[in-house]
Protein backbone atom coordinates (compact mmCIF):
# COMPACT_ATOMS: atom_id res chain seq x y z
CA UNK A 1 0.00 0.00 0.00
CA UNK A 2 1.09 3.69 -0.92
CA UNK A 3 1.03 6.66 0.89
CA UNK A 4 -0.70 8.75 -1.44
CA UNK A 5 -1.45 13.19 -1.14
CA UNK A 6 -4.74 14.18 -2.59
CA UNK A 7 -5.34 17.66 -3.97
CA UNK A 8 -8.86 19.72 -4.32
CA UNK A 9 -10.05 17.17 -2.05
CA UNK A 10 -12.73 19.02 -0.69
CA UNK A 11 -15.25 18.10 -2.98
CA UNK A 12 -15.98 16.28 -6.63
CA UNK A 13 -13.41 14.08 -7.91
CA UNK A 14 -10.65 15.05 -5.68
CA UNK A 15 -12.96 13.67 -2.60
CA UNK A 16 -14.09 10.16 -4.32
CA UNK A 17 -10.65 9.58 -4.79
CA UNK A 18 -9.70 9.82 -1.63
CA UNK A 19 -12.55 7.53 -0.22
CA UNK A 20 -11.52 5.19 -3.17
CA UNK A 21 -7.87 5.17 -1.64
CA UNK A 22 -8.45 4.93 1.86
CA UNK A 23 -11.36 2.28 1.32
CA UNK A 24 -7.99 0.28 -0.79
CA UNK A 25 -5.82 0.65 2.30
CA UNK A 26 -3.52 2.97 1.51
CA UNK A 27 -2.76 5.67 4.14
CA UNK A 28 -4.56 8.68 2.60
CA UNK A 29 -3.64 12.77 3.01
CA UNK A 30 -6.66 14.91 1.10
CA UNK A 31 -5.45 18.67 1.14
CA UNK A 32 -7.89 21.66 0.20
CA UNK A 33 -8.66 24.72 1.10
CA UNK A 34 -12.07 24.24 2.61
CA UNK A 35 -11.32 22.13 5.41
CA UNK A 36 -14.36 21.96 6.85
CA UNK A 37 -16.06 20.31 3.45
CA UNK A 38 -13.50 17.06 4.34
CA UNK A 39 -14.95 15.70 7.65
CA UNK A 40 -16.93 12.72 5.63
CA UNK A 41 -12.80 11.93 4.91
CA UNK A 42 -12.09 12.50 8.34
CA UNK A 43 -14.08 9.98 9.47
CA UNK A 44 -12.89 7.61 7.36
CA UNK A 45 -9.79 7.51 8.03
CA UNK A 46 -7.80 10.12 5.68
CA UNK A 47 -5.39 12.75 6.81
CA UNK A 48 -7.36 16.24 5.93
CA UNK A 49 -5.14 19.03 6.03
CA UNK A 50 -5.84 22.50 4.69
CA UNK A 51 -3.59 23.67 1.86
CA UNK A 52 -4.33 26.47 -1.02
CA UNK A 53 -2.01 25.02 -3.96
CA UNK A 54 -1.14 28.82 -4.59
CA UNK A 55 0.60 29.53 -1.61
CA UNK A 56 4.18 28.09 -1.20
CA UNK A 57 4.30 28.11 2.61
CA UNK A 58 1.11 25.77 2.61
CA UNK A 59 2.79 23.62 0.16
CA UNK A 60 5.77 23.05 1.97
CA UNK A 61 4.18 22.62 5.43
CA UNK A 62 1.60 19.63 4.09
CA UNK A 63 4.99 17.95 2.09
CA UNK A 64 6.85 18.37 5.20
CA UNK A 65 4.37 16.63 7.60
CA UNK A 66 3.69 14.32 5.44
CA UNK A 67 7.36 13.55 5.22
CA UNK A 68 7.68 13.59 8.49
CA UNK A 69 4.82 11.39 9.52
CA UNK A 70 5.08 9.04 6.69
CA UNK A 71 8.80 8.80 5.20
CA UNK A 72 7.64 10.34 1.53
CA UNK A 73 4.92 10.50 -0.50
CA UNK A 74 4.38 7.76 -3.12
CA UNK A 75 1.62 8.73 -5.09
CA UNK A 76 1.09 12.38 -5.81
CA UNK A 77 -2.89 13.21 -7.41
CA UNK A 78 -2.49 16.75 -8.74
CA UNK A 79 -6.50 17.47 -8.58
CA UNK A 80 -6.95 20.49 -7.49
CA UNK A 81 -8.60 22.81 -10.02
CA UNK A 82 -10.84 25.23 -11.38
CA UNK A 83 -12.53 26.52 -14.57
CA UNK A 84 -12.72 30.32 -15.17
CA UNK A 85 -14.83 31.20 -17.84
CA UNK A 86 -14.79 34.35 -20.12
CA UNK A 87 -14.30 36.20 -23.03
CA UNK A 88 -10.72 36.30 -23.38
CA UNK A 89 -10.87 40.51 -24.09
CA UNK A 90 -12.62 40.47 -20.90
CA UNK A 91 -10.69 39.00 -18.62
CA UNK A 92 -8.40 40.79 -16.55
CA UNK A 93 -4.81 39.06 -16.85
CA UNK A 94 -4.50 38.88 -12.92
CA UNK A 95 -7.01 36.37 -13.38
CA UNK A 96 -5.36 34.41 -16.02
CA UNK A 97 -2.67 34.04 -14.05
CA UNK A 98 -4.02 32.90 -11.28
CA UNK A 99 -5.82 30.26 -13.35
CA UNK A 100 -2.34 29.24 -14.15
CA UNK A 101 -1.67 29.14 -10.60
CA UNK A 102 -3.72 26.82 -9.23
CA UNK A 103 -4.28 24.79 -12.47
CA UNK A 104 -0.63 24.35 -13.20
CA UNK A 105 2.18 25.80 -11.07
CA UNK A 106 0.68 24.45 -7.71
CA UNK A 107 0.96 20.80 -9.28
CA UNK A 108 4.49 21.84 -10.74
CA UNK A 109 5.68 23.38 -7.30
CA UNK A 110 4.09 20.13 -5.79
CA UNK A 111 6.00 17.66 -7.83
CA UNK A 112 9.43 19.53 -7.33
CA UNK A 113 8.69 18.95 -3.76
CA UNK A 114 7.41 15.14 -3.71
CA UNK A 115 10.40 14.16 -6.03
CA UNK A 116 13.42 13.88 -4.27
CA UNK A 117 11.81 11.05 -1.87
CA UNK A 118 10.58 9.30 -5.01
CA UNK A 119 13.76 9.55 -7.23
CA UNK A 120 15.34 7.93 -3.58
CA UNK A 121 12.79 5.00 -3.54
CA UNK A 122 13.64 5.03 -7.66
CA UNK A 123 9.45 4.70 -7.41
CA UNK A 124 6.57 6.80 -7.61
CA UNK A 125 3.65 7.89 -9.67
CA UNK A 126 2.71 11.73 -10.88
CA UNK A 127 -1.02 11.54 -11.62
CA UNK A 128 -2.08 14.95 -13.05
CA UNK A 129 -5.91 15.50 -13.23
CA UNK A 130 -6.06 17.33 -16.30
CA UNK A 131 -9.52 17.40 -18.58
CA UNK A 132 -11.32 16.60 -22.37
CA UNK A 133 -10.44 20.60 -22.20
CA UNK A 134 -6.93 19.90 -22.71
CA UNK A 135 -7.37 18.30 -26.24
CA UNK A 136 -10.37 20.35 -27.12
CA UNK A 137 -11.61 23.51 -26.87
CA UNK A 138 -14.99 25.79 -25.90
CA UNK A 139 -16.22 29.30 -26.89
CA UNK A 140 -15.02 31.41 -23.72
CA UNK A 141 -12.56 28.93 -22.74
CA UNK A 142 -9.46 30.64 -23.34
CA UNK A 143 -7.81 30.83 -20.48
CA UNK A 144 -9.02 27.55 -18.71
CA UNK A 145 -8.32 25.38 -21.76
CA UNK A 146 -4.38 27.18 -22.23
CA UNK A 147 -3.77 25.92 -18.60
CA UNK A 148 -5.06 22.55 -19.42
CA UNK A 149 -3.24 22.08 -22.63
CA UNK A 150 -0.19 23.50 -21.20
CA UNK A 151 -0.61 20.64 -18.41
CA UNK A 152 -0.75 18.48 -21.07
CA UNK A 153 2.74 18.96 -22.17
CA UNK A 154 3.94 19.79 -19.14
CA UNK A 155 2.83 16.11 -17.98
CA UNK A 156 4.46 14.68 -21.15
CA UNK A 157 7.77 16.29 -21.25
CA UNK A 158 8.12 14.94 -16.84
CA UNK A 159 7.21 11.75 -17.64
CA UNK A 160 10.08 10.82 -20.24
CA UNK A 161 12.56 12.82 -17.97
CA UNK A 162 11.30 10.74 -14.68
CA UNK A 163 11.31 7.48 -16.28
CA UNK A 164 14.90 6.86 -15.76
CA UNK A 165 14.02 6.95 -12.15
CA UNK A 166 11.39 4.53 -12.54
CA UNK A 167 8.94 7.59 -12.00
CA UNK A 168 5.34 7.11 -13.81
CA UNK A 169 3.54 10.29 -15.04
CA UNK A 170 -0.36 9.86 -15.83
CA UNK A 171 -2.69 11.74 -17.33
CA UNK A 172 -6.31 11.76 -16.33
CA UNK A 173 -8.44 13.51 -19.20
CA UNK A 174 -12.20 13.78 -17.55
CA UNK A 175 -15.55 14.62 -19.49
CA UNK A 176 -18.21 16.11 -18.26
CA UNK A 177 -18.38 15.50 -14.28
CA UNK A 178 -21.20 16.05 -12.19
CA UNK A 179 -18.91 18.53 -9.41
CA UNK A 180 -19.07 22.31 -8.72
CA UNK A 181 -17.14 22.80 -11.73
CA UNK A 182 -20.41 24.33 -13.64
CA UNK A 183 -21.84 26.33 -10.60
CA UNK A 184 -17.95 27.91 -10.30
CA UNK A 185 -17.88 28.81 -14.12
CA UNK A 186 -21.21 30.21 -14.74
CA UNK A 187 -21.42 33.21 -12.27
CA UNK A 188 -17.67 34.54 -12.72
CA UNK A 189 -18.34 34.51 -16.46
CA UNK A 190 -21.31 36.32 -16.18
CA UNK A 191 -19.80 39.07 -14.49
CA UNK A 192 -17.28 39.33 -16.96
CA UNK A 193 -18.96 39.14 -20.31
CA UNK A 194 -22.39 38.94 -19.88
CA UNK A 195 -23.68 42.63 -20.34
CA UNK A 196 -20.02 43.04 -22.64
CA UNK A 197 -20.11 42.78 -26.52
CA UNK A 198 -19.62 38.97 -26.14
CA UNK A 199 -22.93 39.01 -23.79
CA UNK A 200 -25.07 36.48 -26.40
CA UNK A 201 -22.40 33.46 -26.26
CA UNK A 202 -22.02 34.39 -22.59
CA UNK A 203 -25.76 33.97 -22.30
CA UNK A 204 -26.11 30.79 -24.26
CA UNK A 205 -22.71 29.21 -22.88
CA UNK A 206 -24.50 29.67 -19.24
CA UNK A 207 -28.02 27.91 -20.49
CA UNK A 208 -26.13 24.83 -21.92
CA UNK A 209 -25.79 22.83 -19.03
CA UNK A 210 -24.88 19.19 -19.60
CA UNK A 211 -25.37 15.99 -16.82
CA UNK A 212 -22.29 14.38 -16.42
CA UNK A 213 -20.71 11.54 -14.96
CA UNK A 214 -20.41 11.03 -11.32
CA UNK A 215 -17.36 11.70 -9.80
CA UNK A 216 -16.50 8.45 -8.81
CA UNK A 217 -15.87 7.18 -12.13
CA UNK A 218 -13.07 9.12 -12.37
CA UNK A 219 -11.96 7.86 -8.67
CA UNK A 220 -12.14 4.45 -10.29
CA UNK A 221 -9.90 5.07 -13.01
CA UNK A 222 -7.19 6.89 -11.03
CA UNK A 223 -7.45 3.86 -8.31
CA UNK A 224 -7.20 1.47 -11.73
CA UNK A 225 -3.72 3.86 -12.57
CA UNK A 226 -1.96 3.37 -9.23
CA UNK A 227 -2.36 -0.16 -9.48
CA UNK A 228 -1.53 -0.82 -12.66
CA UNK A 229 2.72 -2.09 -12.49
CA UNK A 230 2.91 0.15 -16.21
CA UNK A 231 0.18 2.45 -16.47
CA UNK A 232 -0.90 4.22 -19.67
CA UNK A 233 0.37 7.41 -19.94
CA UNK A 234 -3.23 8.58 -20.23
CA UNK A 235 -6.75 7.58 -19.12
CA UNK A 236 -10.16 8.95 -20.80
CA UNK A 237 -13.22 8.74 -18.57
CA UNK A 238 -16.43 10.12 -18.24
CA UNK A 239 -19.76 11.37 -20.32
CA UNK A 240 -18.34 13.08 -23.81
CA UNK A 241 -14.83 12.93 -23.41
CA UNK A 242 -13.72 9.99 -26.19
CA UNK A 243 -16.18 11.07 -28.89
CA UNK A 244 -15.33 14.65 -28.69
CA UNK A 245 -11.39 13.63 -28.59
CA UNK A 246 -11.85 11.86 -31.40
CA UNK A 247 -13.53 13.71 -33.21
CA UNK A 248 -10.93 16.68 -32.72
CA UNK A 249 -8.19 14.69 -34.25
CA UNK A 250 -10.25 13.32 -36.94
CA UNK A 251 -12.08 16.75 -38.44
CA UNK A 252 -10.69 20.23 -39.23
CA UNK A 253 -10.28 23.07 -36.93
CA UNK A 254 -13.44 24.61 -39.05
CA UNK A 255 -15.59 21.84 -38.88
CA UNK A 256 -14.80 21.10 -34.84
CA UNK A 257 -15.49 24.92 -34.53
CA UNK A 258 -19.19 24.14 -35.64
CA UNK A 259 -19.33 21.03 -33.70
CA UNK A 260 -18.16 23.12 -30.50
CA UNK A 261 -20.82 25.86 -31.44
CA UNK A 262 -23.61 23.70 -32.27
CA UNK A 263 -23.29 22.72 -28.34
CA UNK A 264 -23.99 26.12 -27.06
CA UNK A 265 -26.48 26.91 -29.12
Amino acid sequence: MATVLVTGGSSGMGKETAKKLVAEGHTVYAAARRVEKMQELAELGVTVLAMDVTKDDEIVAVVDRIAAEQGGIDVLVNNAGFGMYGAMEDTEIADARYQFEVNLFGAARLTQLVLPYMREQRAGKIVNVSSMGGKIYTPLGSWYHASKHALEGWSDSLRIELAPFGIDVIIIEPGVIDTEFGAVLAGPMLERSGESAYRDLAQAVAKSSMTGSPPREIAEVIAKAIKAKRPKTRYVAGKYARPLMLTRGLVSDRVFDRVVMQAVR
